[in-house]
């Protein structure tokens, strides 16, 4: 499954609990997450999605670790039960 697939599956699972799943573009600062998953019992979530076989890049590293010494939740996403694991972790939560 391509990385827009997976993106997609995303989105439309998170939307499908009542949450907002949001595609982060940040103009300068390059590296972010690719999507900003938003419950709604209001826990945010940070999610980079990848290929099966995709890898973080260091700048990507970089920018997951700054978020998570703040106390965020970021996940990477590789494969579609993945996608799927996360959203039944998540899924409790939202209702």
């Amino acid at each position: 499954m391509k990385e827009s697939q997976l993106e997609k599956r995303l989105k439309d699972k998170i939307e499908k609990l009542g949450g907002l799943c949001f595609k982060w573009v940040s103009p300068g600062r390059r590296g972010v997450p690719d999507r900003i998953c938003i419950l709604p019992k209001g826990r945010i979530i940070f999610v980079e999605m990848k290929a099966p076989n995709g890898r973080l890049s260091p700048l990507q590293r970089k920018r997951i670790d700054e978020l998570r010494v703040r106390g965020q939740e970021v996940y990477v996403l590789h494969t579609r039960k993945k996608v799927d694991d996360f959203i039944e972790m998540v899924g409790g939560e939202a209702q």
